[in-house]
């Protein structure tokens, strides 16, 4: 026979519960302040070079000659233990769910070959990277709330709330009415 906690401790230990998923909500909006912070400084400049490995290949599709002998298909490898710490907590598991996740590598792997030129295949390669990193931002970090949008939300719930307490009050004479005088003829 199962014995079952007197209701004191399952109280405490709701309110722990509680007070435990409170402290974590408060964390999230730290972990989302600084998330939005961090990517208004991102820029596909902004990206180190020095943790990505950068290598060439020869590029597919028509070209000519140009196809066969240049080597400038760029391919950028990064691996996720150099580019987590970089960013914020938040963004770590939409990275590994990323169409450009390499599981068996644990690293993104980004290639571009739209230009003939090597720069400029790096330079998409890194974009490619910054519109990841800000797409994954625009979908996890909500905007900031302006001083007006607050105040007119306040103003529509003091409105709501006025028009309630008026519906409750002529209710409520509508129903005093039928009652009577309650005299006795």
């Amino acid at each position: 026979m199962r014995r079952r906690l007197p209701y004191v401790w399952l109280h405490h230990l709701q309110r722990r519960w509680l007070a435990s998923r409170r402290q974590a909500g408060i964390a999230a909006d730290e972990d989302v302040a600084a998330a939005r912070k961090w990517l208004t400084g991102l820029t596909p400049e902004t990206i180190p070079r020095s943790i990505c490995d950068i290598s060439f290949s020869r590029s597919s599709g028509p070209g000519g000659q140009n196809v066969n002998k240049v080597s400038s298909k760029a391919t950028l490898r990064l691996p996720m233990d150099s580019l987590l710490p970089l960013l914020p907590n938040l963004f770590h598991q939409e990275m590994r769910a990323s169409r450009y996740y390499a599981s068996n590598s644990n690293s993104l792997v980004i290639q571009a070959d739209d230009s003939r030129k090597q720069n400029d295949n790096v330079h998409s390669c890194f974009v490619k990277l910054h519109q990841l990193i800000a797409e994954a931002g625009r979908r996890l970090v909500p905007g900031e709330t302006s001083d007006e949008q607050k105040e007119r939300v306040r103003n529509l719930e003091k409105a709501n709330n006025e028009a309630r307490l008026k519906a409750k009050k002529s209710h409520s004479q509508k129903k005093s009415s039928r009652k009577g005088g309650g005299q006795d003829y």
